[in-house]
C-alpha cells in the first residue's frame, strides 16, 4: 500500500510542477491588464481550459495494479465537478421545442438570452443559427423574417 501512496504523491507533484510552470508563463500576460476583474476573468478561463485539457489527457490512461484491478486516479469522469459538461446547444434547443417556448416568435439573440437565463448556457448566436436552420429545414420550426428589423425569427412549424 505504501508504494501506491508514494506513486500517487509523485503524480500529484508532477501535476503541481506543471501547473506552476504554466502559471509562470501566463503571469506576464495576465499582469499586463490593469483591471483586476479582467485579470480574474482571464485566469478563470485559462484554468477552465487547462482543466478540460487535463481531463482529456487522463481519459483512456487508466492505471492497473498487478492483479488487474483498476487504480483510482482521483478523477471520476461522470461526477467530478469540472468533468460535468453543460448540455450543448442542440440538446437545449430540442428541449425548448418540447415546451411552449416556440409558440411565439423569437429572434436568435432572444433565444440565446433565454438559454443564458434559464439553462445557464452562454451560447453565441453563431452557435445557434446553424442548429435553428436545421430545425427549420426539418419542418420543426418556421424561419420568418421580422418586419421590424429584417432579421429571422423562429416559431413552431
Amino acid at each position: 500500500m505504501l508504494p501506491l501512496i508514494i506513486y500517487n504523491l509523485s503524480i500529484m507533484s508532477k501535476h503541481i510542477e506543471k501547473l506552476k510552470k504554466q502559471l509562470m508563463e501566463i503571469s506576464e500576460v495576465v499582469n499586463s491588464f490593469k483591471s483586476e476583474a479582467v485579470q480574474v476573468k482571464v485566469i478563470d478561463r485559462l484554468l477552465d481550459a487547462m482543466a478540460e485539457s487535463e481531463k482529456h489527457d487522463l481519459e483512456g490512461s487508466e492505471i492497473y495494479l498487478k492483479r488487474g484491478r483498476k487504480l483510482r486516479t482521483g478523477i471520476d469522469d461522470e461526477n467530478s465537478s469540472f468533468g460535468r459538461k453543460k448540455p450543448g446547444a442542440t440538446k437545449i434547443l430540442n428541449q425548448l421545442l418540447a415546451t411552449d417556448y416556440f409558440d411565439s416568435r423569437h429572434s436568435i439573440s432572444a433565444i440565446a438570452d433565454y438559454c443564458k437565463d434559464h439553462y445557464d448556457s452562454d451560447f453565441k448566436t453563431s452557435e445557434l443559427s446553424g442548429i435553428l436552420l436545421k430545425l427549420a429545414k426539418e419542418n420543426k420550426l418556421k424561419r420568418e423574417r421580422s418586419h421590424d428589423n429584417n432579421r429571422f425569427e423562429y416559431v413552431k412549424a
